[in-house]
């Protein structure tokens, strides 16, 4: 594991006022963390977060990868959490063709809705940090979502010219990731079989969605869901 990413330790703050929610992510709810001695707002696949305050962002992953992307200087950052559906062509460049990229424009418009968020509110491209986690191979399928998800990834990652500062990718296990935008830091942890089943029970469901758009000739690009 990266030494710049750190296993979860306790942390027993009483709540304080939660920072202001950035415009475009007020929907978004948020809870005290008594491990974290903080605030945290969980995202979902197909969703993503910014902030610019004292805040976390975590995700559970499988199959599915999250970029935590951030501007030192600036102090933000924020992550996303998608996947590719399962029946694109193969290639780590295919974004690039519209005649075989239906499939990996999930993956492209969930780092550009990340990182030109980012951009707007003041982040320089050329100071951004990356850290990049998930692609396991946990779905019981003959495809390797999750391969094709890293492959993605690095491809995206590679040809745009981005710094990665660290990554968790691959493996078998499901994981959950903590990111703290203003300071950069990853907390992550391997979970167990039995959170194993679940996860990939809920990752069937969303890519099987994935495939029946792709299917009907159309692509639902990520954008955050609007939540009550």
């Amino acid at each position: 594991m990266p030494s710049s990413v750190k296993p979860s330790t306790g942390a027993a703050d009483e709540p304080r006022e939660p920072p202001p929610s950035l415009r475009g992510f007020e929907h978004f709810q948020r809870f005290w963390d008594r491990e974290n001695g903080c605030w945290m707002v969980k995202i979902l696949p197909g969703e993503y977060y910014v902030s610019r305050g004292d805040e976390a962002i975590s995700t559970v992953l499988g199959s599915c990868v999250s970029a935590c992307v951030r501007d030192p200087e600036r102090g933000l950052g924020g992550m996303n959490h998608f996947m590719l559906p399962a029946d694109g062509a193969g290639g780590p460049n295919d974004w690039l063709d519209p005649a075989v990229g239906l499939a990996t424009r999930y993956g492209s418009h969930a780092m550009e809705s990340l990182i030109n968020d980012l951009l707007k509110l003041g982040a320089a491209r050329e100071r951004l940090e990356i850290k990049l986690f998930g692609g396991g191979r946990i779905l019981a399928s003959m495809t390797d979502v999750g391969g094709r998800n890293v492959d993605f990834i690095r491809g995206y990652i590679g040809l745009e010219g981005y710094r990665v500062a660290a990554e968790d990718l691959g493996g078998t296990q499901p994981r959950k990731v903590i990111y703290f935008p203003t300071s950069g830091r990853a907390r992550l942890r391997k979970l167990r079989p039995v959170e194993n089943r679940i996860i990939s029970h809920h990752e069937q469901l969303y890519l099987a969605s994935l495939d029946r758009q792709i299917a009907g000739g159309e692509v639902e690009l990520f954008e955050p869901e609007k939540r009550s």
